[in-house]
Formats: structure tokens, C-alpha cells, sequence
């Protein structure tokens, strides 16, 4: 690396060259099999299939678009990350408020493919190291940057332009420029969460293929700004008043992909604790209540009181549609947020038997915990139930076995007979074991070049 190491993505590089460990290949593992079924499973969605054709207007390349054709690493970048984002099953890092696996996947992936890597243990090292700068960097942008600002969509590039430093090898100097020229070209509004569409879904897309440009770029001698976080103008001045820069640099005795959260429920991860606490009391009374208090934190209530959802995306950030069917159907998996249930008459009567609230004790908790508290009336008597910690959070995590079972219901959801699952699901298991990148692209479903 040129001169002193003074600036933070400078410094960031020189973190993200650490060892990876056989465990923490492990760990990346499990997040790019919940990515695959995640992406598999929304690659059947309009929208995305509409991101899909653009892609492939760009021409053939070798990059796998999950469900159809091949292109170049941009095109299959921007593709697959609406696909892993869209069901809202995506992994999540709750302090720093974003979904890394949508992002470094697609692009980590891309860029394995484009440039022939076949060693599954290099990328998987370049996960590790995509999820490292994304969430070091959100979390420091912090929560004055999510007032207005979709964090993976925002940030997300840096991450997606680690994975690809790493991939390449790239040395600290060009692995800098590299993050620099991501943070210039992150975007993603806020905006796209109060009108209809799949923005924010394409935000995961727009990340991943910047990364992949970045670091393309950045190996050529593309120069990226340093002081891209800190500098006047940059990133935290202008888009995070309150971050704390210092903290992308905080110390850490491992990788914090193993710090990041798996998603059960097909639904916003703000909902999750709620339906964890109505799935609890579900099993505890038997029966339903006559009138149900969702007590939960500021954030959950902004995103998600949405009372009378009329789409599925508002059915997903509706704390009183998911707490109802989870009542119901003792699930909130994807069957349950689809077009039928929103107007299923006892869904609607029950929904509408559901308040919701914010109370300063879940809120101070918050984002360290994401915690929610049910008060529901079962003839005349109050019972209450809470969930502190999302199922899926490291406190509470999801074993092995059942993501493994997720990817599988993902992708029957997106079309794959069971062989077809589990030979990618193998292929995943076994990379840099028994398989390579190559085997892995050619288990992704697709259609013939």
C-alpha cells in the first residue's frame, strides 16, 4: 500500500486481508445456500424476471442468471439480486440494518464465474470478506443514515466490491480505490418503500453490480476516492450525519458473518418478533383472542402498521397481517402472504382485532435486539407473551438443518423438482470440499446458452 495508512477504506483493506478460517468458510456456506433458495425462489417473480431481460439485452457472457440464460458479471450481478431480495427471506444484519447476501452473493458469485476462479475456498473467502466491509461500514453509518436511505442499497457495494478485491486478489492500494468507487455510486432511497413496485429489491441488484464494476476497475488502475466515508463531501458527512466513523475500524476476534441473521418468516424482518410471539401464544392458548396488542419498537411500527394491506409486498410489512395468519395457520411462510389471504375473511376479522404500539423499552433495545411484546385478550383475561430476540438472531439462532430445509422450500417454491434441489443443495454443501465454483454454476437452474 502508496504512503501511510490514514484514510478508512485504506485501513478496511488492511482488516479484510486477516485469514479466513475452516469455520468461518463454513458459516459462508449456510448464508450462500439461504441465498440460493432465496434466489431461486424469487427468480419467478415479474419484476424480476423483468430485470432478468435487461440483463440478457446486454448480451451472452458466462455468468449464470439463477433461472435463465448466461451473460457478464454486471448484468448477472444486477439480475440475481433483486431474485435473492425480492420473498423478503434474505439474511439480515440487524445493527447495521441491511441484507448482505443479496448483494456480495450475486456479485461474489459473477465474478468467480467471469473470471474462472475455481477454488470454492476462494469464494467463500471473498464472502466473508464482501460481508465484512458491508456491515462494518452500515454499522457505522447508523441509524441517521436508515431515516432516509436503504442501507443495502447505499452500502451494499462496498460489500459487493470486497468480495470482488478478494477475489481478485487485489492488493491494499486497489482494494481502496476499489471500495471508494463503490461508495461514489451507492444509492437507494427510502422512497421506494411508500409506492408500489420492487425498488428496493433492485436496489440489491444496483449494489451488486456496482461492486462488481468497482473492483473490475479498481484491478485495471482505476483510481477510487480514499476518503470516500470520512473526506469532505463523502458518504458520512453528507448521507449520515450521526455515523461514527471510527466504528468501521472497531476491533473484532472474528469474521461478523457469523454475527448475521437468517430469516424463518417470509415477511420484514421489523415483523419477525411479532410473529415469533404470536406463533408462542398460538401454542399456549389454543384458540384465538378477541383482541391482540403488538407492543415493539419505534422502527417496526414505522415500517410495518400497515392495518389494511391490499398487495403482498404490504402484506410483508404488515404487523397486523402477519401476526394474524401466524395466529391462524401457525406459520407465516410465503403461502401465507399471497393475494388469497389478504382478503380470507377470518384473516381480515382478526387483523383488524390487532393493535400496534411503540414502548421505550424495546425501542432503547433496539437495533441490538429486535424484541416484540403481545397483550392479547382471551375471554376478559390479558396474556401476554414476548419475543426479545428474533428467531434467527444469534441469540436465538437456526441450526444447520433447518436453513438447509428453508433453501429446500424455497426452491420447490421457485419451480426445482427435489433432484434438481438436491444436487444444488450438495453442490453448495460440498464447495471447496468436493466441488468447485464451476459445479455450483452448472447446479443453478437456467436455460441452455
Amino acid at each position: 500500500m502508496s504512503g501511510h495508512l490514514s484514510s478508512i477504506t485504506e485501513r478496511l483493506a488492511d482488516v479484510l486481508a486477516r485469514p479466513v478460517s475452516a469455520d468461518d468458510r463454513a458459516r459462508a456456506r449456510l448464508h450462500l445456500l439461504d441465498w440460493v433458495g432465496c434466489a431461486v425462489a424469487g427468480s419467478r417473480e415479474a419484476d424480476v424476471a423483468r430485470v432478468a431481460a435487461l440483463a440478457e439485452a446486454e448480451g451472452q457472457g458466462p455468468c449464470r442468471i439463477v433461472g435463465r440464460g448466461r451473460v457478464g458479471p454486471q448484468a448477472a450481478a444486477l439480475a440475481n439480486g433483486p431474485a435473492g431480495a425480492i420473498l423478503e427471506m434474505d439474511d439480515v444484519d440487524r445493527r447495521a440494518l441491511l441484507h448482505p447476501g443479496p448483494v456480495v452473493m450475486p456479485a461474489a458469485l459473477a465474478l468467480a464465474e467471469h473470471l474462472g476462479v475455481t477454488d470454492g475456498d476462494a469464494l467463500l473467502d471473498s464472502i466473508v470478506c464482501g460481508y465484512e466491509s458491508m456491515i462494518r461500514i452500515g454499522r457505522a453509518a447508523g441509524p441517521s443514515h436508515y431515516r432516509f436511505f436503504h442501507p443495502t442499497g447505499t452500502i451494499g457495494g462496498f460489500g459487493a466490491a470486497a468480495a470482488g478485491a478478494s477475489l481478485m486478489g487485489l492488493d491494499g492500494e486497489r482494494t481502496a480505490w476499489a471500495l471508494g468507487l463503490a461508495g461514489q455510486q451507492g444509492a437507494g432511497l427510502w422512497r421506494a418503500r411508500h409506492e408500489l413496485g420492487s425498488v428496493k429489491a433492485l436496489h440489491d441488484g444496483r449494489a451488486a453490480s456496482n461492486g462488481v464494476a468497482s473492483a473490475l476497475l479498481a484491478r485495471e488502475g482505476f483510481r477510487g476516492p480514499l476518503r470516500v466515508l470520512e473526506g469532505e463531501q463523502g458518504l458520512f458527512p453528507a448521507m449520515a450525519p450521526e455515523a461514527d466513523p471510527e466504528a468501521v475500524l472497531t476491533p473484532a476476534d472474528g469474521w461478523r458473518i457469523h454475527e448475521v441473521s437468517f430469516k424463518p418468516h417470509a415477511a420484514c424482518r421489523h415483523a419477525h418478533p411479532a410473529i415469533d410471539a404470536a406463533l408462542a401464544l398460538r401454542a399456549r392458548i389454543g384458540g384465538l383472542p378477541d383482541a391482540i396488542r403488538v407492543e415493539t419498537y419505534r422502527d417496526s411500527v414505522l415500517f410495518c402498521d400497515k392495518p389494511l394491506p391490499t398487495t403482498v409486498p404490504e402484506a410483508k410489512f404488515s404487523l397486523q397481517h402477519s401476526v394474524a395468519v401466524a395466529l391462524i395457520h401457525g406459520d407465516a411462510g410465503l403461502a401465507q402472504f399471497e393475494p388469497g389471504t389478504l382478503a380470507d375473511p377470518e384473516i381480515a376479522a382478526l387483523r383488524a382485532r390487532v393493535s400496534v404500539a411503540v414502548v421505550d423499552d424495546l425501542t432503547a433495545a433496539y437495533p441490538a435486539r429486535f424484541g416484540a411484546r403481545l397483550i392479547a385478550t382471551v375471554d376478559g383475561v390479558e396474556r401476554w407473551i414476548e419475543a426479545l430476540n428474533a428467531h434467527g438472531d444469534p441469540e436465538n439462532p437456526l441450526s444447520p438443518e433447518v436453513v438447509r430445509d428453508k433453501a429446500r422450500a424455497l426452491m420447490a417454491w421457485g419451480g426445482m423438482d427435489s433432484d434438481a434441489a438436491e444436487r444444488l443443495i450438495a453442490a453448495v454443501e460440498g464447495l471447496g470440499v468436493t466441488t468447485t465454483v464451476a459445479a455450483l454454476s452448472a447446479a443453478l437452474p437456467g436455460t441452455a446458452v
